[in-house]
C-alpha cells in the first residue's frame, strides 16, 4: 500500500513547490547545497523551491543558482529578521525584497518566544531576545515599517518563531494594512497553535504552513495533520518539508514521503495538488513573479 502511495506522491510532485528548504552554505549541517537541491527538484519535475537561512538573506544565492544550475525548476529567496540581519531591520527587508525575495520572516531563533525555550541546536552566540512589542506592550514602529515594505513589494510576511499572541497581533496589523501573511509551522513545539485558532487565522486571510519536519520530529501525527487540513481547508494551506538537515533524506524525497503519509490517512490527491501546486503558485508567487 505504501509503495502505491509513494508512486502517487511522485506523480503529484510534478509542477509542485517546496517553499521552505534549508541548504548549504549554512551555520548548521545540511544535506545538500542550492545546486544539488535544484538538480534533485528537476528530477522530480518540481516547479519551484525556496531556500531559507536563519542568519542571512538567501535571494542572492537563489539568483546565482538560477543562473548557473541550468535547471528548469525555479528557486526563490527570503530573509529571517534575526540579529545578523539587524533584527527588526526594515532596510535589510527592503534590500532582500528589492532583489526579488518573496518572504520576510519575523525573528526565528532570536525571537523572545524561541529563546524562552532555550537555545536551539547549533546556536552559537548569546543575544537579547527580540519581541515585536515595545515596553508599553504595543507593536513597535519598526514592525509597521516592515509591514509597509512587504506590502510595497507584494511579498509575504511570515510569523517566524513568534508566540501565538504575537503572531495573531502581527497578522491582524498586517491585514489591516493590506499586507499578506503566513503562519509559520504552527504545529512545531515552540510555535504550537490550536487547530481551531489556525482556522481563525486562515479565515482572517493568513496562509497556513504545514510542515513535514514537524511530523518527523513527533510533534504531530499524520492523522492529526489531516484533521487540521480538513478543518482549515486545503485552499488556505501550503505544504513544505523544512528539510535538508544533515541527518535526513534530501528534500525532494522527503516531500514525496510527506505526500504519501497524508494520502495514507485519507487526504485526497486533489487536496494535495492544491497545497503543493495551486496555493504556492497562485497565492504566494502570483502571476507577477
Amino acid at each position: 500500500m505504501i509503495e502505491k502511495q509513494m508512486d502517487i506522491a511522485k506523480e503529484l510532485m510534478v509542477a509542485s513547490y517546496d517553499m521552505h528548504v534549508h541548504t548549504d552554505p549554512s551555520h548548521f549541517p545540511r544535506a545538500i547545497d542550492d545546486f544539488e537541491l535544484l538538480k534533485e527538484a528537476d528530477a522530480y519535475q518540481m516547479k519551484g523551491v525556496l531556500i531559507k537561512s536563519h542568519y542571512e538573506p538567501t535571494q542572492t544565492r537563489a539568483l546565482i543558482a538560477a543562473k548557473h544550475a541550468q535547471a528548469k525548476c525555479n528557486i526563490y529567496g527570503a530573509l529571517a529578521l534575526n540579529w545578523p540581519a539587524g533584527g527588526l531591520n526594515v532596510y535589510a527587508a527592503e534590500s532582500a525584497l528589492k532583489l526579488g525575495a518573496v518572504m520576510i520572516w519575523m525573528p526565528t531563533r532570536d525571537s523572545e518566544n524561541s529563546l524562552s525555550y532555550g537555545d536551539m541546536p547549533g546556536d552559537f552566540f548569546s543575544r537579547p531576545p527580540i519581541s515585536i512589542y515595545d515596553e508599553m506592550g504595543k507593536i513597535k514602529k519598526e514592525v509597521f515599517l516592515i509591514i509597509e515594505t512587504v506590502k510595497k513589494y507584494d511579498a509575504y510576511l511570515c510569523t517566524g518563531h513568534l508566540n501565538i499572541k504575537e503572531s495573531f497581533d502581527l497578522c491582524q496589523a498586517a491585514g489591516a494594512m493590506g499586507a499578506k501573511t503566513i503562519l509559520t509551522h504552527p504545529d512545531w513545539i515552540r510555535t504550537t497553535i490550536p487547530f481551531e485558532t489556525q482556522k481563525q487565522f486562515a479565515q482572517n486571510g493568513t496562509l497556513i504552513e504545514k510542515v513535514w519536519e514537524n511530523i518527523c520530529s513527533g510533534y504531530i501525527t499524520p492523522a492529526e495533520m489531516a484533521y487540521s487540513i480538513n478543518l482549515i481547508g486545503a485552499e488556505n494551506i501550503f505544504m513544505v518539508t523544512d528539510c535538508s538537515q544533515a541527518h535526513q533524506a534530501h528534500p525532494a524525497l522527503e516531500m514525496q514521503k510527506f505526500i504519501a503519509s497524508l494520502l495514507s490517512v485519507g487526504i485526497r490527491s486533489e487536496q494535495i495538488a492544491i497545497m503543493i501546486r495551486t496555493v504556492p503558485e497562485e497565492k504566494i508567487l502570483g502571476s507577477s513573479r
